[in-house]
């Protein structure tokens, strides 16, 4: 984990974005980070 300042959250894997909570301009829902992860693992 890399901390940062003002609220942002973004969620990498191997050096993929594939959550940025500044992007989407919204938090991410229950279980949706797991299930990015899954998609992007196969």
């Amino acid at each position: 984990m890399i901390p940062s300042g003002g609220g942002v959250f973004e969620f990498h894997l191997n050096e993929k974005l594939i959550f940025s909570k500044k992007e989407l301009e919204r938090h991410s829902e229950d279980g949706e980070i797991l299930k990015l992860i899954e998609e992007e693992l196969g």
